[in-house]
Order: C-alpha cells, then sequence, then structure tokens
C-alpha cells in the first residue's frame, strides 16, 4: 500500500503595500473550509525577540483563516517542543487556495507569553499604514478578539 504524502502548502507574507514579505513552505495539520492549521519551521538565524529566542528548527503551528482578520502562530521549541508562547498577526482575512495560503499583514501583533502575558507590538507602523476607516476598524476590533480569545484561555497560574 502506496504511502501518502503529506499536503504541503507555501504560506505567502504581504505587507499593505501588497509588496511580498516572505514566502516558505508548511505541511497541513488540519483544514475546514474557513481554516488551515500548518506546521512550519523557524528557517532563519536565531533571534532575540521581546524575551523569547526564535530559533532556528523552532516549530510553527500556524492557523490561518479566511474570516478573521487575524492569524495565529504558536511557537515551540526545537529540542524540547515546550511552548514558547503565540504570535498573532493582524491581517486581512487570509486566502487559502490550492497549495497556498497568503495574507497581508497589517503591522499591528500581539506576543502572548506562555503564563498569559501579552504585549501589543507594531502600533505606530499600524497607525502610519493608509486603511480606510472601515479596515482600520476592523483590524482593532481583530486584536481585541485575540486579545479575549488569549484572556479567556486562562493561561496564568
Amino acid at each position: 500500500m502506496p504511502v501518502e504524502q503529506p499536503e504541503i502548502m507555501m504560506i505567502t507574507k504581504y505587507n499593505a503595500d501588497m509588496e511580498e514579505v516572505w514566502h516558505y513552505d508548511g505541511r497541513v495539520i488540519e483544514r475546514s473550509p474557513t481554516m488551515v492549521v500548518l506546521e512550519a519551521f523557524f528557517d532563519k538565524p536565531d533571534k532575540p525577540f521581546h524575551g523569547v529566542v526564535l530559533a532556528t528548527g523552532d516549530r510553527f503551528l500556524e492557523t490561518y483563516y479566511s474570516d478573521r482578520w487575524y492569524n495565529i502562530l504558536e511557537i515551540r521549541d526545537k529540542t524540547t517542543d515546550a511552548l514558547k508562547g503565540w504570535y498573532c498577526n493582524v491581517t486581512y482575512p487570509a486566502k487559502i487556495e490550492d497549495g497556498r495560503v497568503s495574507y497581508i499583514d497589517l503591522a499591528l501583533d500581539l506576543l502572548v507569553y506562555p503564563d498569559g502575558r501579552q504585549l501589543v507590538l507594531d502600533e505606530d507602523e499600524f497607525a502610519e499604514l493608509t486603511l480606510n476607516e472601515t479596515d482600520t476598524q476592523k483590524a482593532r476590533e481583530a486584536l481585541l478578539e485575540v486579545q479575549s480569545l488569549f484572556k479567556n484561555l486562562n493561561l496564568v497560574k
């Protein structure tokens, strides 16, 4: 019996000016009509980031939604698989197509530590974007939604 090959999708991030920021591949873990969860591995040099070290080989479980204005990246240690935290991008809803996920990043981000602490990032970059009033409001609502999602997980011990 032949072994089934894992489904691989290319993830492409664009900035608000529709310029490609980067792309990489991820393996499909779960899929529904409006969501996909992908496993990918950090392939850049180790980078200290607000008290967390993103290390080459760290495992990311990335959830993209076609009906929400954010995505959520769960970060796991490459050696121990311990949770390092979550990185949440405020974005336009993702386009999930055969073999590809793409999203337009709106600069506003949320870093959630394993103990539940939250850090909003890049508010200054978000303020500089030339979004219309509706999109600005939807992006702010998305940040509040993802903040609430993590508060409701009762991560703090």
